[in-house]
């Protein structure tokens, strides 16, 4: 009875290890969608009403383990997306700031496929189309300091806002692309012009999430987790060719800094407490870098950009595309 009992806890957690890595988003919430942002973060629009959109296109056919190796399970992963964001900035000003507030809604198409069977029906293709969360922020302090060369956006959080939509069937729809848990996200961003012609901008964020219900680390096991905490920042410098037209570089580097937390642990026999706690401490890392062009006619701005990931570390190493149109009203 003992040995049938021991082989059967050692072909479990055998499973729970191939199927972690099927998630494809390993540890931390991963809500943020890297390298949104680039020209010009740091200028928010003047004080009034501003509606974007932003398309973004990711592909990728590499999983990177631990070590930074492709663990050989992702055949390709590929995301579209859809965001809508408005702007509100206000007249009122604090501490020489103007105050505002803005609000995401945002739809994601994921396709999955994978190099062998994964997930609680040990499937190989996985597609999901959802809304996967909402984010606002109540509150948003915007300054333009040293004569327009200097701009500055505090976010005091930007609160992303669960809908409770995970199919646990479904790998696709597992990690970001379905939520039952909160992430609170402060922000500051910067844009600098030393001259006319050239730009510096940067967008620091740190990502703090509430404890998730009934995650899924590898079929049959069930637990609840406190994401690690994240660190990320996206990056762009561009040069003005004349006032309407820009071209830079761009990019993002996102790093887990905190492990997730596993809770209850001690209810499980120890082949699997040991294999879930190795699986606390996988955190992710990638950076990417890639080319840009913005323009400007009036009211209307549009940005197309281009991002190559490397150096990921438990976390897909792929490509993405992003299409970002606004208008100032």
């Amino acid at each position: 009875m003992n040995i049938a009992k021991s082989v059967s806890i050692g072909v479990f957690a055998i499973l729970l290890l191939a199927g972690v890595y099927s998630v494809a988003l390993a540890g931390g919430s991963q809500c943020y969608p890297n390298g949104a942002e680039g020209f010009m973060v740091g200028a928010a629009p003047p004080p009034g009403m501003t509606v974007a959109y932003y398309g973004v296109y990711y592909n990728a056919d590499e999983l990177k383990d631990s070590s930074g190796d492709d663990s050989k399970l992702l055949d390709d992963i590929t995301i579209f997306g859809d965001v809508f964001r408005f702007i509100w900035i206000s007249k009122k000003t604090l501490f020489g700031a103007n105050y505002g507030q803005h609000f995401f809604f945002l739809d994601v198409d994921v396709d999955a496929e994978f190099n062998q069977p994964v997930g609680p029906k040990l499937g190989r293709d996985y597609h999901t189309t959802t809304v996967p969360y909402l984010i606002y922020s109540p509150f948003l302090l915007t300054w333009h300091l040293m004569q327009g060369r200097l701009h500055l956006v505090a976010d005091f959080a930007d609160i992303y806002i669960p809908l409770y939509n995970v199919d646990k069937d479904n790998m696709a729809s597992l990690g970001t692309f379905g939520r039952n848990y909160w992430t609170f996200e402060p922000v500051l961003a910067v844009t600098y012009l030393p001259t006319p012609a050239w730009e510096f901008s940067a967008k620091f964020m740190y990502d703090v999430s509430t404890t998730q219900e009934d995650y899924l680390p590898g079929p049959p096991v069930m637990i609840d987790r406190t994401p690690g905490d994240e660190f990320h920042v996206d990056f762009n410098v561009s040069y003005g060719i004349n006032k309407n037209l820009r071209v830079g570089v761009g990019g993002y580097y996102y790093r887990q800094v905190a492990d997730d937390d596993y809770h209850d642990l001690d209810r499980y026999p120890e082949p699997l407490r040991q294999a879930l706690e190795d699986l606390e401490d996988q955190q992710g890392q990638v950076w990417a870098l890639g080319p840009g062009v913005w323009y400007q006619k009036g009211k209307f701005i549009a940005t197309l950009r281009s991002q190559w990931e490397f150096e990921a570390k438990n976390k897909p190493e792929g490509k993405n595309i992003w299409l970002k149109i606004y208008y100032v009203f």
